[in-house]
């Protein structure tokens, strides 16, 4: 069994369910706890760890940074910032970048561009369209976009201004929003992570970026946990050959260090004016530095290749060892954002996981999920099946 700890957090507010593991250090995919027990991480601090733990180009790039300037405020230029920006506007053929610090800074940023562009058109009462099962995040904007009713539970009255359609249906959200002369805006995962690695399929994708175009609405696209190279594109819907008009991103982006943006086509980069959005440490030089050299490291060392590679091999993996299981419902996602759904839910997996020395979470209650660093290996993804599919076997046994 994993090693308790004790005192793990006494004074901290009791907001999540924590194993009785405290992590210590980490190198490629391994990480160790203070206990010295190591774990092949298939988490990757739940997307975050692009470039992997300790990795030797990112560390004394980080260093260097730290020793310089950490923060600077946002009365000033931050030079990385604008090669930052430049960067991912390159990458998504898009204009513009805001940047914050996390990903629900970056999806409630791109709400209040909604509004905002409604308000600029005149319509007073701007509506946006969400999706079932979608999470967005935990203020009180984002919940209310969020498609959960678990989570949004205790936290109303929730923000109006929602319309409410299931992913895939083009028919649906035609129909929800037939005659509704406020809507601004469609706003999706291009795979949602949180309500289980639903992916929107290229087909829906393209019809949902040509009503927005026919409609004069923002197509708002969260590639939050799904971008940044994880699917073996720089960002998912790429895949089906689009562009958004606005998008957040976060997690990946700087490979442990917390930053956010919201990237803008033409339609939206120009909605906010000074004095309309803002943030203290979003676009810091530390937080700016990472994300270049994140970028920068994968690009030198081929990681979308690898995420696709490595994500195809897993996931084929995964299928043929559970084919024919009655309890496996489904194995699904793309490169390495993986999902596998069970006939029940499986909480209790995370824990026996980590006794068996492997890291990944559930979601959506009965959804195994595997988002590790994009360094991932095949020897290594190998690993990953030969501990989790005989935990997976023995949990549908009981």
């Amino acid at each position: 069994m994993t090693a308790f700890i004790e005192a793990a957090s006494p004074h901290t507010m009791n907001t999540y369910a924590r194993l009785p593991i405290a992590m210590e250090r980490g190198q490629g995919v391994r990480v160790w706890d203070v206990n010295g027990k190591s774990y092949l991480d298939g988490l990757g601090g739940i997307a975050v760890n692009t470039l992997g733990h300790n990795h030797p180009k990112l560390v004394p790039a980080l260093q260097d940074q730290i020793a310089k300037i950490i923060h600077s405020s946002n009365y000033y230029h931050v030079p990385n910032a604008e090669v930052l920006a430049k960067k991912l506007t390159e990458l998504a053929h898009m204009t513009n970048v805001f940047f914050c610090s996390t990903g629900l800074e970056a999806n409630e940023a791109a709400l209040k561009l909604a509004r905002k562009f409604g308000h600029d058109k005149g319509i007073s009462n701007p509506q946006i369209v969400v999706y079932e099962k979608a999470f967005h995040g935990r203020s009180i904007a984002t919940l209310s976009a969020t498609g959960n009713p678990k989570v949004q539970k205790g936290f109303e009255p929730l923000v109006e201004g929602f319309i409410r359609v299931p992913l895939n249906d083009i028919d649906a959200l035609k129909k929800a929003t037939e005659g509704n002369p406020n809507v601004v805006a469609v706003f999706f995962e291009t795979i949602q992570g949180e309500g289980g690695i639903n992916p929107a399929r290229i087909d829906y994708l393209k019809q949902v970026r040509a009503l927005c175009d026919e409609k004069d609405w923002l197509l708002m696209i969260d590639e939050v946990q799904c971008g940044m190279g994880r699917t073996g594109k720089w960002f998912a819907h790429q895949w089906a050959d689009i562009v958004p008009d606005v998008m957040p991103l976060a997690k990946g982006l700087g490979s442990g260090v917390p930053i956010g943006a919201v990237v803008a086509g033409p339609k939206a980069a120009n909605i906010f004016q000074p004095g309309n959005h803002g943030t203290t440490f979003g676009g810091n030089p530390l937080a700016m530095r990472a994300g270049v050299e994140t970028i920068r490291i994968m690009e030198e060392e081929g990681l979308l290749a690898n995420a696709d590679k490595v994500g195809k091999h897993l996931h084929a993996a995964l299928e043929k060892a559970l084919a024919g299981n009655p309890g496996v419902k489904e194995v699904r996602g793309q490169g390495l954002m993986i999902g596998i759904e069970l006939a029940k839910p499986c909480g209790a997996i995370v824990q026996r996981a980590a006794d068996a020395g492997l890291l990944l979470s559930v979601t959506a209650d009965s959804v195994i999920r595997l988002v590790p660093p994009l360094i991932l290996s095949t020897a290594e993804a190998d690993e990953i099946v030969a501990i989790l599919v005989p935990i997976i076997e023995a949990f549908l046994k009981e």
